[in-house]
């Protein structure tokens, strides 16, 4: 895929500087260091097992249910809860994790579309009548219940956000403590040079809204329920 092109950049940020009162600044800004950093102290110290019983217990404040299970387990666990939502049809990223963990014969029924295989016109509506998405997960956040979805090519954004409900299938290596060790890994993939997808989802469970009247109702805009599938991949 080729890089975009910027349009008017220049005209841009001189008419920022401007309605700022000062000059535009044409050299770069020297990024602090700071000397006490607690980001990083959070769970520092926590082993797998105690992140992993961190994410189950946000994920019961979140409205999101976990499943365990491993590679040999997925496709029956992923069956079990498309039985219990009551879903026929399954809508799924062109991920080579899929394979990997064994969901080929999965991938191949009739019921299941794999985003990419229409044009995206198609692939958008497809996924739209899906009655379940499922994705893996790139990160996983245990302090907020929280999967990071590296979107693009075959990994459509509409996967995880217009089928009913939702799964995330979350390989127990990609679990950790909170979204600063992620958004360390991304800037350091920026500095190096290295292309990061434009879009990049944070997800927290199903869709919730408290706007009205400070009343939480669940599944407003999306998925009205999630489940996570912890798959031990150790």
């Amino acid at each position: 895929m080729s890089r975009g092109t910027i349009y008017n950049r220049d005209s841009f940020l001189n008419n920022i500087a401007e309605k700022l009162g000062r000059k535009r600044r044409s050299t770069g800004v020297e990024r602090p260091n700071y000397e006490i950093q607690p980001q990083w102290d959070v769970m520092a110290d926590y082993s797998t097992d105690q992140l992993i019983e961190v994410l189950k217990q946000q994920c019961t404040v979140i409205h999101t249910d976990v499943k365990e299970t491993d590679k040999e387990g997925l496709t029956d666990v992923i069956d079990s809860i498309m039985k219990e939502y009551g879903a026929a049809k399954a809508a799924t990223w062109d991920d080579t994790r899929f394979s990997e963990f064994g969901l080929d014969s999965f991938l191949q029924r009739d019921d299941v579309s794999v985003w990419g295989s229409s044009p995206e016109e198609d692939d958008v509506r497809i996924t739209e009548q899906a009655d379940i998405g499922i994705t893996f997960a790139d990160y996983t956040l245990a302090e907020s219940g929280t999967v990071v979805l590296m979107n693009g090519g075959g990994k459509g954004q509409s996967v995880s956000l217009l089928p009913t409900y939702y799964i995330a299938l979350i390989p127990i290596s990609t679990i950790v403590p909170r979204m600063s060790q992620v958004t360390s890994v991304i800037h350091e993939q920026v500095a190096a040079g290295q292309r990061v997808p434009s879009c990049i989802n944070f997800i927290s469970g199903p869709s919730n809204s408290a706007d009205i009247e400070m009343s939480l109702v669940v599944g407003v805009h999306g998925p009205v329920r999630a489940t996570y599938i912890l798959i031990d991949d150790r």
